[in-house]
């Protein structure tokens, strides 16, 4: 019984491992009010250590400039909080997207701008890993 209680919870560690690497990058988020000067994301999933990125984005949703990001471990986080750098107004869209931490000069410094390759979004089978919300 002991062995396979060992066993068990081996193959639990494993599938748990396996389960982390393999996770698709995604964001969940839904409307919210900013006057606090942040916007959350629920969940992000990350497969690598990167950014959580705020865009300005609207009915045509194409990226637009950035507003705000937070920093991601690789993995599951939950109640993931960027600040805003500028102002967003009640009916404003932004788009919380998946930055990866990579092309750049320095690890841990932000350092994309609209278009640039460094710290770039992430894409996933050609798609962009985001979501838009609406500001309260």
């Amino acid at each position: 019984m002991k062995s396979f209680a060992i066993a068990a919870a081996l193959t639990l560690t494993a599938s748990a491992a396996f389960a982390d690497d393999h996770m698709a990058p995604m964001v969940e988020a839904m409307d919210q009010s900013v006057s606090n000067g942040i916007v959350s994301a629920d969940k992000v999933a990350a497969s690598e250590n990167g950014w959580l990125v705020v865009h300005r984005t609207d009915a045509e949703m194409k990226p637009g400039p950035v507003v705000g990001h937070a920093p991601l471990r690789a993995g599951e986080t939950m109640d993931v909080a960027a600040i805003l750098t500028e102002e967003v107004a009640s009916g404003d869209m932004l788009m919380l997207m998946v930055h990866a931490e990579a092309g750049g000069m320095e690890t841990g410094v932000f350092e994309y701008t609209l278009g640039a390759k460094e710290d770039g979004p992430i894409r996933v089978d050609g798609d962009l890993v985001m979501t838009t919300i609406t500001v309260e």
